[in-house]
């Protein structure tokens, strides 16, 4: 048994065996826990009275589809060969690292493969896809530029803040044989870089000028990529191979041959700011409540709204939240914001006891329990619970304490305003639809349709184009108010009611209940 047979111990080999005790790693399932792990820890306690090994891992059973353990017998086994030839290798490692922790059992099937074949593997070439997109047409090359973090904008420098302090936990999780806490904490970190900075960045690598705000936004995103791919090389090395020869070798000839001839990346504490990673996730917190309000109202994000009411846990975070409101209203598609103390003046509360708990306590009392929980002020009430965890109440001259949990708390938004809350953050819309909003949220799903067009017709990004339309007088009147914005974000030349030339690629669309006829064709 490892360490004393491979050696021969204690016949011959002494010198080398002594070097090599005890082991720095073993690992087996959990079946060996009586069998291997403790026969070894037998024998090196008997000769030596110390474990033969420094760290061990057991690992968990391999579970089919619905949790039963795979057999030969039961023919409920995965071929592995059939998940690495439709799925790939980086794809199965990535799902076995994030699947569960390998001590615990873990279900292993094709379609689970393949979301976590997208939800990781997908973003991570999206996210390069796009960076090379853009690079490509500005001809972008990293050797050309250097720009002080300093220099750059808080939104950069919020991901290089993020990106290091990832690789610092990344880290600390790997020292502790953590390896799915790893691999989650890389799956959050890829998620923030699409679905935060490239989607708050677009613009920046949409504009035709070259300043130093686009010039920071390509290095970040660039040195961001190098960092995360050479963190991400150790779960996924193939992936990571094909991009890093692309990213890095192309510009830099003298690079290491191989990603997996790098260093791991190096923590710069000095780029590190957890205030500013605590405003942005403040931010997005605010954003994630705020998505959650419009989708509660119906009410799409591509309709501007006038006004937002935020409550905050404390002023320091409305400190902080302000210097970010620009960027909670281009993402939440609001005019304005309003900080406030009270959230509950815009929707009323409703309260019940719970039956099913208080009932077998109180029994014959309930019917009074419920009537005096009913006449009592629900937001004094709700307040009182929240804050101590339970309430006293009187019925029929006994004082009763009732808990958090054994109340049914239930808000409803009050007419025009819709609202959303968590752990003491509240979000109000006011959901008023003006005019002038109803004409700018048309432009947009005007925007958002032509857009699809463009993909369709197979343009180029970069490509001008020409746009025709037919449509009624609200359709007219959207062109006059908003045509050179439709034409900015469409990089159209003209934007002409006419009934769409033969060559243009044309369709008839239903915008917000408007039917429209447009035609788009390439300069």
């Amino acid at each position: 048994a490892m360490p004393f047979a491979q050696f021969h111990y204690p016949f011959e080999n002494q010198d080398h065996f002594k070097k090599h005790f005890p082991a720095d790693f073993i690992s087996e399932a959990i079946d060996q826990t009586r069998g291997w792990f403790y026969s070894l820890l037998v024998i090196s306690t008997l000769l030596f009275d110390e474990s033969p090994y420094k760290n061990v891992l057991v690992m968990g059973h391999v579970l089919d589809e619905h949790g039963i353990k795979m057999s030969k017998h039961k023919g409920n086994v995965l071929d592995p060969w059939k998940v690495l030839s439709e799925q790939g290798a980086d794809a199965m490692r990535w799902y076995l690292y994030v699947a569960s922790p390998p001590w615990l059992p873990s279900r292993f099937y094709q379609d689970a493969v393949s979301e976590s074949q997208r939800r990781f593997l997908g973003t991570l070439w999206n996210v390069y896809s796009f960076f090379v997109l853009y690079a490509n047409i500005d001809n972008f090359d990293p050797k050309q530029y250097t720009l002080d973090p300093k220099d750059r904008s808080e939104l950069d420098r919020w991901l290089l803040s993020k990106t290091n302090s990832v690789n610092k936990k990344i880290r600390q999780a790997l020292d502790n044989q953590d390896i799915t806490g790893a691999a989650r904490t890389l799956e959050s970190l890829i998620d923030d870089i699409s679905n935060w900075y490239v989607r708050r960045s677009r613009e920046r690598y949409w504009k035709s000028e070259m300043d130093n705000d686009k010039i920071a936004a390509y290095l970040t995103l660039y040195e961001t990529l190098v960092n995360f791919i050479k963190m991400a090389a150790p779960f996924v090395p193939f992936i990571t191979e094909e991009i890093y020869q692309n990213l890095v070798r192309v510009p830099f000839s003298d690079a290491q041959e191989s990603i997996h001839l790098c260093d791991y990346p190096e923590v710069n504490e000095n780029l590190i700011d957890k205030q500013l990673e605590y405003k942005m996730e403040l931010a997005r917190k605010v954003v994630e409540l705020g998505r959650a309000a419009r989708n509660k109202g119906k009410v799409k994000n591509r309709q501007p709204l006038m006004k937002m009411m935020v409550q905050l846990r404390n002023y320091d975070d409305r400190i902080l939240l302000t210097e970010l409101s620009d960027i909670i209203k281009e993402e939440l598609n609001i005019k304005k914001i309003e900080y406030i103390d009270v959230a509950e003046e815009y929707f009323t509360y409703t309260l019940k006891p719970r039956f099913d708990l208080l009932g077998p306590k109180y029994g014959k009392l309930m019917s009074a329990i419920a009537k005096a929980i009913s006449s009592a002020n629900a937001i004094d009430l709700i307040n009182k619970a929240r804050e101590d965890g339970k309430v006293t109440i009187d019925v029929n001259g006994q004082t009763l304490t009732i808990m958090e949990n054994e109340l049914d708390v239930r808000a409803q938004d009050k007419e025009g305003f819709c609202a959303e809350g968590e752990g003491g953050y509240y979000v109000v819309l006011d959901t008023t639809i003006t005019p002038e909003l109803m004409f700018e949220g048309l432009a947009r799903e005007m925007v958002s349709k032509i857009q699809n067009m463009r993909k369709e017709a197979g343009f180029e990004v970069e490509d001008k184009i020409y746009i025709y339309y037919l449509g009624d007088d609200t359709i007219d009147e959207v062109i006059k108010r908003h045509g050179d914005e439709i034409k900015k974000d469409t990089l159209a030349i003209v934007v002409e009611k006419v009934s769409p030339p033969e060559e243009s690629f044309t369709k008839e669309l239903n915008i917000n209940d408007h039917k429209v006829k447009i035609g788009v064709k390439k300069d």
